[in-house]
């Protein structure tokens, strides 16, 4: 009776905060800082933000976005970012919410990117309630994310918060990017504002200038350039923006030297007769790094169980190359995670960011090519474009190698795609399976959003949130969003699909459903080959371990279930093209739509 009484019955008066909540004046500091979106899961610590963001700030700038899971929540502002260079912040839960967004925010950081994470907790051990909140509770939450972000703070005053929120945007958001992490105690949260006779202020947000490098070294970096025989530029985080390309293309033509784009970003357009495969760095005698994640392995191969059962280094380039590197890393460097790679010696270094950077080291590189070198440097050019033109057949042979195969080849897959979406403004949010780099191969990708480039950190279940962040920025600038998701990662938060649909954000998700973790199925065949085992037992595909089959995961219906149109399982490569029309024309009218297609390995 007593239950039924105070499960029906008027509820009593609840006692009224007395003046202005705390949390308030949060959403004063968080609104300066033209942050557009909130992706978060709910949660008792930050109750009491959450609850001003919504009536106080009437959930706009940011707008609070419901996610399953906040691996998810943080993975999603990493594709937003890469999408509109503009963080985007999240809330976890104390210990368990920060534990969960752990691979998301480890990701961005390998990647450079910059997402804001505050995290609730009740720090006062006599006020907050016992039990689950005190399990959710730590002294200081941030040390498990510590050694990767770039900053993080525990303010014990709303003024220290005010603070402490400018300079984590600030600090996140000079290169090189990066994670930020800030604590936000329950109780700040909670409790009216007590000014003590010092008035609150805001502080104004300034963006930091990027840092260049040293003028003396890019003039060096400059003169070996110009006196090369044959300059290799390589590149992988080197453009932060649509300038980025085309300071990178002005360098390249000036110098008509072959240009590597490792991927982690669209740096050089595919379409370029300069834009070349890495093999070229074995003929160079200077190559010239920009945001390198791996100067070492740019430079020196690693063969894989060799003759005594351990790895072979070999080297890649010609004894006496020298070796140029223009990377902001090197000012990010932290012990504990291993992210920074092997140490490599190199002849130039210049700890900055190349694409502000790329300015000076264009002129310097124009004035210090004599006139007896430019005929050499136009030979070298025609050359070029020759080399291009006879890559791109071979990879167009290639592709056509199992065109009609069941299941479905990964050439095919790409090109029935991009058959589809080839006449609208469309953009490759993420492709979290590796296809054998088809799209990158065969697509042309000239535009600064067409390729966002992968995790960072390699962690799987990085591609379906990251795919849905980067599609809702381009929502709301006009694109077209599509990804190529694999099987593996998409079930590792499969939630993120149910945040598209309840959200509106329209994307074109076509699976790469090789029923496998095939990145482990080809490491457990290579050491039972190299041990003269067997590789499979059972009746799977693959090594036990490694197979994602037997029961078949229908994506198709877990997408339905989620209010995504789908179809599948697409089997026969003579229906995937209308499949994929069918699934575009949906797209196009707001909704996210799926089609589950079963491919081969790679």
């Amino acid at each position: 009776m007593h239950v039924a009484a105070a499960e029906t019955g008027t509820p009593k008066e609840l006692p009224r905060i007395g003046g202005v909540a705390g949390s308030d004046f949060m959403v004063d500091v968080i609104k300066t800082l033209d942050i557009k979106y909130l992706p978060a899961n709910p949660a008792s610590s930050f109750r009491a933000i959450h609850e001003s963001l919504i009536n106080y700030g009437e959930n706009k700038m940011p707008e609070f976005l419901t996610c399953a899971h906040e691996e998810s929540a943080v993975a999603m502002g990493h594709g937003y970012f890469k999408i509109t260079g503009k963080p985007l912040m999240t809330l976890v839960h104390g210990t368990v919410g920060l534990q969960h967004a752990t691979m998301a925010i480890y990701n961005a950081w390998c990647d450079r990117v910059p997402v804001i994470v505050m995290g609730g907790n009740d720090l006062d051990a006599a006020h907050r309630p016992p039990g689950v909140p005190t399990f959710h509770a730590a002294q200081d939450i941030n040390a498990i994310v510590r050694d990767f972000t770039k900053w993080d703070d525990t303010p014990v005053s709303l003024q220290h918060y005010a603070q402490s929120f400018v300079r984590a945007y600030k600090i996140a958001m000079t290169p090189p990017y990066g994670p930020v992490a800030i604590s936000l105690d329950a109780g700040l949260q909670q409790e009216p504002i007590h000014e003590n006779g010092e008035k609150l202020y805001i502080p104004r947000y300034v963006a930091s200038s990027p840092p260049q490098g040293d003028t003396g070294a890019v003039k060096e970096a400059a003169r070996l350039l110009a006196n090369a025989q044959n300059p290799v530029i390589v590149a992988d985080r080197a453009a932060r923006t649509e300038n980025g390309i085309r300071l990178l293309v002005q360098l390249a033509e000036a110098l008509q030297a072959p240009v590597v784009d490792q991927g982690n970003r669209m740096n050089f357009p595919n379409t370029h007769y300069l834009h070349r495969p890495p093999t070229v760095v074995g003929n160079a005698d200077v190559v010239l790094g920009l945001e390198l994640s791996d100067f070492w392995a740019t430079v020196n191969a690693y063969i894989d169980n060799g003759e005594h059962g351990i790895g072979i280094n070999t080297t890649r380039i010609k004894p006496g190359t020298k070796l140029i590197s223009i990377n902001s890393a090197e000012l990010l460097t932290k012990s504990n995670y291993q992210d920074f790679q092997r140490f490599q010696t190199v002849d130039v270094s210049m700890p900055a960011d190349a694409e502000a950077t790329l300015p000076a080291l264009i002129e310097a590189v124009k004035a210090a090519i004599s006139n007896d070198r430019k005929a050499a440097i136009e030979k070298r050019g025609e050359a070029a474009k020759k080399a291009f033109a006879e890559g791109r057949e071979r990879a167009k042979q290639a592709a056509a190698v199992a065109w009609d195969a069941s299941p479905i080849s990964t050439a095919r897959l790409s090109m029935e795609l991009y058959a589809q979406i080839k006449d609208l403004d469309w953009s490759l949010v993420s492709s979290s399976g590796n296809v054998s780099n088809w799209p990158n191969r065969l697509w042309p990708m000239e535009k600064y959003y067409q390729w966002l480039g992968a995790s960072g950190g390699y962690g799987v279940g990085y591609g379906a949130p990251a795919a849905v962040g980067a599609a809702l920025a381009n929502r709301d600038l006009g694109r077209f969003s599509v990804t190529i998701q694999s099987d593996g990662d998409l079930m590792y938060a499969p939630g993120v699909l149910w945040t598209a649909a309840r959200h509106k954000i329209p994307l074109l998700a076509v699976m790469h459903n090789n029923r496998g973790y095939h990145q482990e199925v080809m490491h457990l065949q290579r050491l039972s080959n190299y041990r003269s085992r067997v590789a499979n037992l059972g009746n799977d595909m693959s090594p036990i371990g490694t197979a994602i089959e037997n029961p078949d995961i229908e994506y198709h219906k877990l997408a339905e279930s989620m209010g995504w149109w789908a179809k599948g399982p697409i089997k026969d490569p003579a229906e995937l093209g209308a499949a994929i029309k069918e699934a575009v024309a949906v797209v196009k009218s707001g909704q996210p739509a799926l089609v589950n297609v079963w491919t081969q390995p790679r």
